[in-house]
């Protein structure tokens, strides 16, 4: 393996200062959607938790899990990609939910991560109604004359 890492273009010099070397294999769908719910502080948990400081339940599908998992394989990011597709797929609703008290409930599923709109359920009346979030914002470029 030092070997590699000398065709690599590693001086030898650094090479022999590396005490210890590994090769890692590339996490599969599964793997990511461990990562994804399964740790003490997994990004599905700390999602839960943010949105429990507004009184909302948050519920991801599995089908919205793969297809988080499917994005990070697709953009090669491994694990280190999710919160990235995470925050990309929640930041919209995330600003909105503190300004709707009426919603009790967000259900993320496999539409969600592909068109980034999540199913919202509101109370109102004790009548639970599914509506869709607002379209994310677009950023306008500088005007032209």
């Amino acid at each position: 393996m030092p070997g590699d890492l000398l065709k690599f273009g590693l001086i030898p010099e650094f090479v022999g200062r590396l005490p210890i070397i590994v090769t890692l294999n590339a996490l599969d769908k599964e793997a990511l959607i461990n990562i994804l719910s399964k740790p003490k502080n997994a990004l599905v948990k700390q999602y839960r938790k943010l949105f429990e400081l507004d009184d909302v339940e948050l519920e991801f599908n599995n089908d919205a899990l793969e297809a988080i998992a499917e994005e990070a394989i697709k953009r090669n990011t491994g694990a280190r990609g999710l919160r990235a597709i995470m925050e990309d797929v929640m930041q919209n609703i995330m600003f909105d939910i503190p300004s709707e008290e009426t919603i009790t409930k967000v259900i993320i599923t496999k539409d969600t991560i592909e068109n980034k709109n999540p199913e919202v359920i509101k109370s109102e009346d004790g009548k639970r109604t599914p509506v869709k979030v607002k379209k994310p914002r677009t950023k306008k470029g500088p005007e032209t004359a």
